[in-house]
């Protein structure tokens, strides 16, 4: 399948991505996944109000890798530098940052396609959030590809911080706070 394909899918409330080519479709997220988004939307939100470094979207806005992949992150940064990609309709390229926050039913899908379909069109940055286990896995790319830079866990008391975003902290305690 193709954009083309994509721009026809109905509206049906559900999340509906092509990648590789192959169409995946999910159901809309749990209340607690909503409630991390939520959070890290928040926290995105203050720093950067008081930066002002980029844009940070949420889900749903369609990012357009390319023809054969076009999906929805949970939520997304696109710095200053490189926001010619952001259009009225979608992102066309690759964010700098995306995240995408696991469920049962896109566990694999998110830890295995979208990161590797990411490292292939050069996000720079890629955080897998699980709010089962209430940990972050942060992957950055070099140029030998992706390496994970970090295993954050809210039991651990961590937080997460950019090179892409000096300054920000996310507290997993208020990422994954009720």
């Amino acid at each position: 399948l193709t954009y083309e394909d994509y721009v026809l899918f109905p509206e049906d409330g559900k999340r509906h991505e092509i990648i590789d080519g192959d169409h995946y479709v999910t159901p809309a997220p749990n209340v607690k996944h909503q409630r991390v988004s939520f959070n890290l939307s928040k926290l995105f939100a203050v720093y950067l109000g008081k930066t002002r470094v980029g844009l940070a979207l949420s889900a749903p806005c369609d990012v357009v890798l390319s023809d054969r992949d076009v999906v929805q992150p949970d939520l997304l940064f696109v710095s200053k530098a490189r926001a010619a990609i952001v259009t009225e309709k979608n992102i066309q390229g690759p964010p700098d940052l995306v995240v995408e926050i696991v469920s049962e039913t896109t566990r694999k899908t998110d830890e295995v396609l979208k990161r590797h379909l990411y490292e292939r069109h050069g996000v720079q940055e890629y955080w897998i959030v699980d709010p089962e286990i209430e940990a972050v896995k942060v992957y950055r790319v070099t140029e030998n590809g992706y390496v994970r830079a970090a295993d954050l866990t809210r039991e651990a008391g961590e937080s997460i911080a950019s090179p892409l975003l000096p300054g920000l902290d996310v507290p997993l305690a208020e990422l994954f706070a009720d």
